[in-house]
């Protein structure tokens, strides 16, 4: 949407990719389509802290950590790496493509979000509709995921992602049966102040341990 302004802005805007490394296949070519794309993009990829592969991963926390401790799944896979994308780049404010219509949570989010700690979040997409996005994608030839062609209308790792019918809510699919619709990236600072009540307790433990 940046892209398509018609007024002058500045368009230097990056980009963050969280690869939890449990993607479908297809979400990962997405990320392909986009840099062939938008090739004047600058795409940031993080993944869970000190892990490149899915046996790197499962090795530091076992395997299907998704069913044995979701919250801590999403933890290390999703809201850490977005904390540490945050930090490292400095950034004060991220635009999402978050809408109303998602269902959820995500019923009643405001077009500017202001956390406790001043961070910004921007959702432009807010009132828009699933039509008008897909009409804004045809415009302009927006690369999407082959999912959505499924039946996917929101697409997430592929452990905890269905296919939704039409009476069902944008992320219906998605933790299908445990009452949840988000992952913690876009719930308040709670998990963020637990990963740092984490650190500070491992440096107080090798204080001790030093000492």
């Amino acid at each position: 949407m940046v892209a398509n302004i018609d007024f002058p802005i500045n368009t230097d805007i990056e980009c963050i990719f969280l690869d939890t490394l449990y993607h479908f296949p297809q979400t990962m070519d997405l990320v392909e389509k986009v840099k062939q794309r938008y090739p004047q993009l600058k795409l940031h990829i993080y993944k869970p802290d000190g892990c490149e592969t899915t046996t790197d991963f499962e090795t530091k926390y076992g395997e299907r950590l998704w069913e044995t401790d979701d919250e801590r799944y999403d933890f290390l896979a999703k809201v850490e790496p977005a904390q540490r994308a945050y930090r490292e780049l400095d950034v004060k404010a991220v635009l999402t493509g978050r809408r109303k219509t998602q269902g959820g949570k995500r019923g009643d989010i405001d077009i500017v979000e202001v956390d406790d700690a001043g961070f910004i979040k921007l959702n432009p997409l807010a009132n828009w509709s699933f039509k008008q996005v897909q009409a804004y994608i045809k415009e302009h030839n927006v690369p999407t995921n082959d999912l959505l062609d499924q039946g996917y209308r929101s697409v997430g790792d592929w452990h905890s992602t269905q296919p939704v019918t039409d009476s069902e809510d944008e992320r219906a699919g998605r933790w299908k049966g445990k009452g949840k619709t988000e992952c913690g990236i876009h719930n308040k600072r709670s998990r963020y102040a637990m990963f740092l009540q984490e650190q500070e307790e491992q440096r107080q433990r090798e204080l001790s341990e030093a000492i």
